[in-house]
């Protein structure tokens, strides 16, 4: 019998509640994403985070942490990491030193987060930043992705964003591509809307897909965006087996780890103008092709809806509307890190993290809070 744990949940606190351990334990959850309210300190985040290896050293502890306004953990030791324009910047004066800070900026981030028993973070960016102006006619696009991304030109993103893999991958750290095949070109945030990008899949496999492929060889996992593109196909990307299989797996031959973005996001709630529950969006993204379904934020309403969602997913098995890949959880189990997280005090006298703390880009040199 083929086993799977594609579910990625969330908890509400700073430690583990009873209801946190009994869904965290279910054999359908194979991990959780952290968010700000789960951190009060370097001490508290690493007692956290070995709770949860103990309760199952197999699931996958994750974070949304890319540097700029998204960086999770901020004080207590953690070096305030700068967005990745900034690197794209430091390209059009040095392209050489661009990729040592875009390296050293991926060991940092990683190397910190696994000190503290985090196993994954969800980085690099590779969505174009089309609101640069010259970068393509139109209007300014995408302010939710705005200085997240490294640059306008798919190959300046390529190279950036292999550089901030390569550095992670020094620290033992897996990393995801996102978001596929590119939220850079439309304004409407997913969070709040369905965001529509009507371009031919000609022109976004020239420009925003660009990167999948010349990467495929060292991506390890890949965020499917909540953006429907029509011309392609008429469900969101997260949802199209031609986007996430005839396309990404197909002829661009990734290989990774496939994950939803947040389910619970407006962009997710919809496929055709029907309204989705939980469970029919967990499952319309298992059957497209996705391996991981992220479903975030929804322990702070007593978690109500991710018991729904695990017993749902659970009578799908039962029934055969939904059967286990163990190829999908292989992909998952591989992004778990091979070595032991690192003790803080040691990385922090560690000569190849002090160098790369010295690399990190002027324009916003580390911060030791």
């Amino acid at each position: 019998m083929e086993i799977q744990s594609p579910l990625l949940i969330d908890i509400a606190g700073t430690e583990l509640t009873t209801d946190d351990r009994r869904r965290l334990s279910h054999p359908l959850v194979g991990g959780l994403i952290l968010f700000t309210r789960n951190w009060q300190s370097r001490a508290q985040l690493t007692a956290l985070t070995a709770s949860i290896h103990r309760l199952r050293r197999d699931l996958l502890i994750c974070v949304d942490h890319e540097g700029g306004r998204v960086q999770r953990f901020r004080t207590d030791g953690f070096t305030h990491l700068p967005p990745m324009r900034a690197l794209g910047d430091l390209w059009m004066q040095d392209p050489m030193r661009a990729q040592d800070a875009a390296s050293a900026c991926g060991h940092v981030l990683a190397a910190e987060l696994r000190a503290c028993g985090v196993d994954f973070s969800f980085t690099p960016v590779l969505d174009l930043d089309w609101s640069e102006q010259g970068a393509a006619p139109g209007p300014s696009r995408s302010t939710v992705i705005g200085d997240r991304a490294f640059h306008a030109d798919p190959r300046v993103v390529t190279m950036l964003a292999k550089s901030v893999a390569h550095g992670m991958l020094r620290a033992g750290m897996a990393h995801c591509g996102k978001h596929f095949p590119g939220h850079g070109h439309v304004a409407a945030d997913s969070h709040t809307h369905v965001p529509i990008d009507r371009r031919t899949l000609r022109a976004i496999l020239q420009d925003d897909a660009a990167p999948y492929g010349w990467q495929r060889s060292t991506l390890t996992a890949v965020m499917a965006a909540h953006v429907v593109y029509p011309r392609v196909d008429a469900r969101p990307a997260g949802y199209s087996a031609r986007w996430l299989q005839a396309v990404l797996r197909g002829r661009l031959g990734f290989g990774g780890a496939v994950f939803t973005d947040d389910l619970s996001m407006e962009g997710a709630r919809h496929i055709g103008g029907q309204q989705l529950t939980p469970t029919e969006a967990v499952l319309a993204a298992l059957d497209a092709g996705c391996d991981l379904a992220l479903m975030c934020n929804q322990s702070l309403q007593g978690g109500d809806v991710l018991d729904d969602v695990i017993d749902g997913l659970a009578k799908a098995q039962l029934t055969g509307r939904w059967r286990p890949s163990a190829a999908a959880d292989a992909r998952r189990t591989a992004l778990i890190p091979a070595t032991s997280s690192p003790d803080w005090d040691e990385l922090m006298r560690s000569p190849e993290y002090l160098q790369s703390l010295g690399l990190l880009p002027d324009t916003n040199p580390p911060s030791r809070i």
